[in-house]
């Protein structure tokens, strides 16, 4: 018999929690005939959820390694039911069972797309990642294990890190090197370590008395004073290293405006006064960042020079398509592959060559005219540790789990958000076709040309779309298919309007449907329901609380019931807004931060109906 603490919270709902092996689950139970159960995750630390139930009677249950501050909402009606909590607990439900498959049929669509998106967070978070990929080997001479590849350690460890998520990444560090960690610097966004606090992710914070010191800077993702002053004390603590010492840098999304060292005499003001000049006048974030590295000291494989003769591995999120080694966080540990005559080049395009301080005119002439030859980077290990592509492959293995085909589109989906809505509304579409048995014949045949031409404009990196395409006519009319996604989308802002890159996607996608009229075959015997699911994986989406959205193809009649008109939300970029008064608030993604970011999830589910 497992151990049970029951706890009632403010709602009457009651709360079972149950431990079986490797496995901490709560278990709510409840009787509301006239209201609805809505459970709002306050930590995300989940690896499965099941909420959002209705009915006279039911049960929500969460698995996970940490499961804690879950906070439950509910109608006036709600009444405990202690009777229906002993009777599940006496046989406490495993995960293997909640994965069976007679239990999977009565899950809904929303819950089944909610679990792909926790496991893929969840498998991407610091401390599983630092687990999997660092380990300390203490059996004779010590030895630190990175992804298989040793490194001697004899107390000579140095740590250091700059990004969104390397305060939980560094917490697991030095969790692993115990006293072979001599000191430690991190540069993390201002106020983390608070909203961590508050949102009771203790396992993302230092333990008191840590060897690593924590510097918060970059107000609003913005270089400052003190991001300045995070980055030169790690500057200072790299140059002090000696041959045998071992430099472990931990580097994730973010980490560039928390790294803004400018090469003397330049100052950081007149640094950041050149790019936002340069920004003002249309130039991408690929060229801002060629200039950005080049009047680095830090960037562009700065602090991997900084750090000579000690070795220097560098365990990597990458919240970057296609993780190039020198674009994520600006490269610091990895050869730039760009020259001072590309940086001059971007000057010269935007016009702004003859009007630069003195200081960075000073440093382009005396900059090296080549790159850095990769040789002299031997002293450098790099290893990416985190990815879209290892969440999507998560995602996959449990959607597979879950009963579903599935097939992954790609891990770099990019370009304008309405042509990426149109992009999946058109895959949904052809999957609607396919599962009223019209997979072959003039329409499908007909969107597949669509969808073909569309991305031939969006240019999505490595996206075979012809061979995808053959992939799905091999499905059955009434195989459940689920299509993932990741990548990151751009919006073109038009209005003052609240919300993320996500939420604008779920919306446009839902609107999409509603105009092409994709689900006309639900009228027929071989109809299908659908959900579409967009999330960022650092569970912030914009300014805005929730992660992203979930639509269906009603959305847009069922918000016109309720007075909704979505194209006037699309207009002013409102989609927080609309989503927060659609149906109280349903369809938002919320799931608190989450501490890591691999960029964004999307998830289609379709299934035959009964």
């Amino acid at each position: 018999m497992p151990a049970i603490v029951v706890k009632r919270f403010p709602e009457q709902a009651l709360a079972v929690r149950t431990r079986v092996p490797d496995e901490l689950s709560w278990h709510f139970f409840f009787s509301a005939p006239e209201g609805r159960i809505a459970f709002k995750q306050l930590t995300p630390a989940v690896s499965c959820l099941e909420s959002e139930l209705s009915g006279a009677t039911g049960r929500a249950r969460v698995t996970g390694a940490a499961v804690a501050g879950w906070r439950v909402s509910a109608a006036p009606a709600l009444k405990a039911s202690p009777a229906l909590a002993e009777r599940v607990v006496s046989k406490p439900t495993s995960l293997s069972r909640l994965t069976h498959p007679g239990h999977l049929c009565t899950m809904s669509l929303r819950e089944h797309a909610l679990t792909l998106f926790c496991s893929a967070v969840g498998t991407v978070r610091p401390a599983p990642m630092l687990k999997r990929a660092l380990k300390l080997q203490q059996d004779g001479c010590p030895q630190l294990l990175v992804k298989g590849r040793a490194f001697p350690v004899k107390r000579n460890l140095y740590l250091v890190g700059f990004g969104k998520a390397v305060l939980g990444m560094a917490a697991a560090a030095e969790e692993i090197l115990g006293d072979h960690l001599v000191r430690g610097i991190i540069n993390v966004p201002l106020g983390i370590q608070e909203s961590l606090q508050r949102a009771g992710m203790q396992e993302m914070l230092l333990k008191p008395h840590s060897k690593i010191q924590v510097i918060e800077g970059a107000k609003n993702n913005l270089p400052d004073a003190e991001a300045l002053k995070g980055a030169l004390a790690i500057q200072e603590l790299a140059e002090g290293l000696a041959a045998d010492d071992l430099l472990l840098v931990l580097i994730s999304g973010g980490g560039s405006a928390l790294l803004p060292a400018p090469i003397p005499p330049i100052l950081l003001k007149e640094k950041e006064k050149l790019t936002k000049m340069l920004a003002s006048r249309g130039a991408a974030i690929q060229e801002l960042n060629i200039v950005r590295k080049t009047l680095s000291l830090l960037k562009g494989g700065g602090l991997a020079r900084l750090s000579y003769p000690a070795q220097v591995v560098s365990l990597i999120l990458s919240d970057v398509i296609g993780d190039p080694l020198d674009i994520i966080a600006s490269g610091p540990t990895a050869a730039s592959s760009h020259t001072v005559q590309d940086c001059l080049q971007i000057l010269t395009k935007y016009n702004v060559l003859h009007s630069l301080p003195r200081s960075v005119e000073a440093v382009l002439s005396s900059s090296p005219t080549k790159p850095t030859a990769p040789e002299d980077f031997s002293h450098v290990c790099n290893f990416i540790i985190g990815s879209n592509r290892l969440a999507l492959d998560e995602a996959k293995r449990q959607a597979e789990g879950l009963g579903y085909t599935t097939l992954v589109l790609s891990a770099a989906v990019c370009g304008d958000v309405g042509r990426v809505a149109t992009l999946y509304c058109q895959l949904i579409r052809l999957l609607c076709l396919g599962c009223a048995g019209l997979g072959e014949g003039p329409q499908s045949d007909e969107v597949r040309r669509d969808l073909l031409q569309l991305v031939a404009e969006l240019q999505i990196p490595g996206l075979n779309l012809a061979e995808f395409l053959q992939a799905l006519r091999g499905l059955g009319s009434k195989t459940p298919v689920c299509i993932l996604a990741g990548g990151e989308t751009t919006v073109q802002l038009q209005g003052t309007g609240k919300g993320g890159r996500n939420q604008e996607l779920v919306l446009r996608v839902g609107l999409g449907l509603h105009k092409a009229r994709a689900v006309e075959a639900r009228s027929s015997p071989g109809s299908c329901e659908i959900i579409f699911l967009s999330g960022g994986t650092d569970g912030q989406d914009g300014p805005t609380e929730a992660a992203g959205a979930f639509c269906t193809p009603e959305l847009v009649t069922e918000a016109s019931q309720e007075g909704l008109d979505v194209e006037a939300f699309l207009s002013s970029n409102d989609s927080y807004a609309f989503f927060s008064q659609f149906q109280g608030g349903h369809h938002l993604l919320v799931t608190g931060l989450t501490g890591t970011n691999v960029m964004d999830i999307q998830a289609i589910l379709i299934r035959a109906m009964e």
